[in-house]
């Protein structure tokens, strides 16, 4: 830290004010300097600092307790400064992703020298995104420099959608968090690479495999999307950990038909103690008291809004573990709300049929 006590600044949705700006500028002098500010983006809060300063990425990861190896994703105000950071020369699909961008995309490119390695987790590849949250592009393009930030939490707990969960893991660690109210998707960028043909889904988001899809023709998917990375196998982007997104009890999720999973968490209720997290239309039919909702069942994307929000807050609960219902399929956002939980959980899964 660069400032005796962290200062937390409460900002507009859109920083459209006087006030909104003068923060703005106290929270980029502070990255300048090579502090540290957390800010809101569209997704979760990001823990920033200057891109560019090693000393400055490295505080990043003495603040989260984060392995030196997991690389950080760039965060830029404009699509022009792309170039700047990244060798784009043949990287195909590029002007068709950058075409949605401001949004909750990542992509990953070769990095140019300018990046260092510590931002890179070791690779000779950058993860960049711009991200569609006003405050957080105003801060950036105050700031002068890209913006290097992964999730604002204890490295493997649940992201912070909101201030209030960034300040209970991030007070007196860094100089400055900005509150600019809660996040609206609530769950990491989509992230793509490429520098593979064809281009590699790595992490799930809003930003549908689906839509990925069509806007490029081929996409794979990786292994790891679904599944743990093998041993030995390179961490190529944020999320990709075997164990992430965890509260700190443990996570068992629920495969199959509804009332299966209904059926079996009303079963163990009468002799655990358990927090179960579901949907709306199943929340009637359980017994424990303890029964967090994701939201309707049929519009998952209020599932992913709440789900760290929920997970955390499993925590503050008399309870020893805590079920949560997976979705019934993988498309969409789903998909995404999967990946978390798989590895909120560990991979340790029931199938009930």
């Amino acid at each position: 830290m660069i400032l005796a006590k962290t200062e937390i600044l409460k900002v507009s949705k859109n920083a459209g004010t006087a006030e909104d700006i003068e923060k703005l500028k106290f929270a980029s002098d502070v990255i300048k300097r090579g502090g540290l500010c957390v800010f809101p983006t569209e997704t979760v809060y990001g823990l920033g600092a200057d891109a560019l300063n090693e000393k400055a990425v490295k505080s990043i990861y003495e603040a989260k307790g984060r392995p030196q190896n997991n690389p950080l994703i760039i965060h830029l105000s404009d699509k022009k400064e792309i170039e700047k950071y990244c060798l784009t020369e043949g990287a195909c699909g590029l002007e068709k992703l950058t075409s949605l961008m401001p949004a909750p995309l990542t992509v990953i490119l070769k990095a140019k020298d300018i990046v260092p390695k510590a931002t890179t987790g070791g690779l000779d590849t950058v993860a960049f995104r711009i991200p569609a949250n006003a405050v957080a592009r105003k801060l950036i393009e105050l700031s002068g420099t890209p913006v290097a930030a992964p999730s604002a939490n204890i490295s493997g707990k649940p992201s912070p959608t909101n201030a209030k969960d960034v300040i209970e893991d991030m007070d007196s660690k860094v100089d400055v968090i900005i509150d600019g109210g809660e996040c609206e998707i609530g769950i990491e960028s989509t992230i793509i690479t490429l520098c593979e043909n064809p281009p590699v889904l790595l992490r799930p988001g809003k930003i549908s495999f689906e839509t990925l899809t069509e806007l490029l023709g081929e996409v794979h998917m990786s292994h790891a999307v679904l599944d743990s990375l093998k041993p030995g196998e390179k961490i190529l982007s944020p999320g990709m950990a075997y164990k992430h997104y965890a509260p700190d009890k443990p996570v068992i999720l629920l495969k199959g038909g509804t009332e299966k999973k209904i059926n079996y968490v009303n079963e163990k209720n009468k002799s655990e103690k358990i927090a179960v997290i579901c949907y709306e239309s199943d929340r009637e039919k359980i017994n424990c008291k303890d029964t967090l909702c994701a939201g309707d069942g049929n519009n998952n994307e209020a599932y992913a809004a709440k789900l760290f929000s929920l997970l955390r807050s499993t925590d503050k609960l008399d309870a020893d573990k805590v079920y949560a219902f997976l979705p019934k399929d993988t498309s969409g956002i789903s998909l995404a709300i999967y990946n978390r939980l798989m590895r909120a959980a560990a991979f340790n899964v029931i199938n009930l049929d």
